[in-house]
């Protein structure tokens, strides 16, 4: 059984992961590493060019788009290591070796079932990366920039398929939460994000992004919460869109 695995989904964004592959390979061609990926329905060569250049790597492809929770689920479903690593296809790893670090906190935690990354937005990577922050208990995490005990996570339901996009990481976190486990924000685990915030919030898919923000946010009140408390947290929702 391998030790880590490195799971990444990918759709139509080719450029960006072979840059990732890239920034990665160290750690993909180690004895102690499986990566595995999700093509969900790219038409942009992907696939194709996974099965010509990395023959290391294990890879599937969803004929049609069934959406990143869905691909999520089945890389979960796939991994044979003790930890697994969940990383964006426009993301690698600033610090030095990270695979270690997640080790050696996940021992020294065992409470910690799941760490969240600190995360550079930029397409440049930082001038400096020291940070005065210190791991701390946090309620949520970020999808793309986290590393979780596989054990842990066979203890829950898998994320929310019907959800589409948006809102499995707080799903998860509750159930995690319900079980007594922990996440940490782990700021030592350093994690460029190749996109401009900038960008991102001048983008044409803004205003869908936050319709399923705020449906997830929903869906999440039926799933935990008394009724009761449910219009008072709906309208005030609504009231900060």
């Amino acid at each position: 059984m391998k030790k880590f695995a490195i799971i990444i989904t990918t759709k139509n964004r080719l450029e960006d992961l072979v840059v990732t592959l890239g920034k990665i390979e160290h750690l993909i061609r180690r004895d102690d590493v499986e990566c595995i990926i999700c093509d969900d329905g790219s038409n942009d060569g992907t696939y194709q060019y996974l099965e010509k250049s990395h023959h290391e790597i294990q890879y599937f492809r969803n004929e049609k788009s069934r959406g990143l929770i869905y691909s999520r689920n089945r890389l979960l479903e796939k991994v044979t290591a003790e930890y697994a690593i969940s990383i964006d296809d426009d993301l690698h790893f600033i610090t030095g070796e990270p695979l270690e670090i997640i080790e050696e906190y996940f021992l020294q935690n065992p409470r910690c079932a799941l760490m969240s990354f600190r995360i550079f937005w930029s397409k440049s990577e930082p001038i400096k990366t020291i940070t005065a922050q210190t791991p701390e208990r946090t309620k949520s995490f970020a999808g793309g920039a986290h590393a979780l005990r596989v054990s842990d996570w066979k203890k829950i339901p898998n994320y929310p398929e019907w959800f589409v996009f948006y809102g499995e990481e707080s799903f998860a976190a509750l159930h995690m939460h319900m079980h007594d486990m922990e996440i940490h924000y782990v700021p030592r685990i350093l994690v460029n994000h190749r996109v401009e915030m900038t960008e991102r919030k001048r983008g044409g898919d803004r205003l869908l992004r936050l319709r399923r923000s705020l449906r997830s946010g929903w869906y999440l009140y039926f799933l935990f919460m008394p009724m009761k408390v449910i219009p008072k947290k709906m309208g005030h929702s609504l009231w900060h869109q």
